[in-house]
């Protein structure tokens, strides 16, 4: 209980914010530095690309693990940066989509829109980041009072429908390269932690 009183102080510090934001931004950062140095290797936009994409998964990730661990590990502060955790996964979904459409499509509207209906995989990255918009577009306060707590609540749901379709979209796309090992730990993770939530939500509807 006294460590776990600790780690709450320590989230609560008014350095903690500002921490979490500088190691959230460091991975575009790094990115873009090897980008500008030459330091991706031999296919460059591929690597900036799927870099980008990776850390959307990762950040999706870390925005469901807030509630489990929170309440495993009696930390209710950790609750605080949940809203700019899921923004960071928005910003890295569009900076993905941004480097697709410039490097791989060279910014041509109507590639895109054929690109996007051709191949599945880039249609379950579209659809999430249209999943993804309304939750970052209403993560400031006053969205909840203007519609309402429990209103807000329920399209903030939609964030599993969002983890789901980019799980799904890096599948699709480490399918083609038959390369499955982080596949099956991100879906592990992803799972384990939905299962978590789904387990808890039974159990209040069986105490009610």
């Amino acid at each position: 209980m006294q460590a776990g009183s600790g780690v709450n102080k320590l989230l609560l510090h008014p350095v903690a914010k500002p921490l979490v934001f500088a190691l959230a931004l460091a991975p575009f950062a790094w990115l873009a530095w090897r980008a500008v140095f030459d330091q991706l290797g031999a296919n460059p936009q591929e690597a900036l690309i799927r870099g980008l994409g990776d850390w959307a998964l990762r950040f999706m990730c870390l925005v469901l693990a807030v509630t489990p661990v929170r309440s495993i590990a009696a930390w209710p502060a950790l609750l605080r940066f949940r809203r700019m955790l899921g923004l960071f996964a928005f910003f890295y979904a569009v900076m993905h989509l941004l480097a697709y459409a410039v490097f791989d499509m060279g910014l041509d509207a109507e590639e895109i829109v054929r690109d996007i209906l051709k191949r599945p995989f880039i249609l379950l990255g579209t659809l999430t980041l249209l999943l993804l918009l309304p939750l970052a577009a209403t993560s400031f306060n006053r969205a909840i009072r203007l519609l309402g707590a429990a209103r807000w609540q329920r399209l903030h749901r939609l964030v599993y429908g969002a983890a789901i379709t980019m799980l799904l979209h890096f599948f699709w796309m480490r399918a083609g390269k038959n390369d499955f090992v982080e596949v099956f730990v991100y879906a592990g993770f992803v799972a384990l932690l939905l299962g978590w939530r789904l387990r808890q939500a039974l159990q209040r509807r069986q105490a009610a």
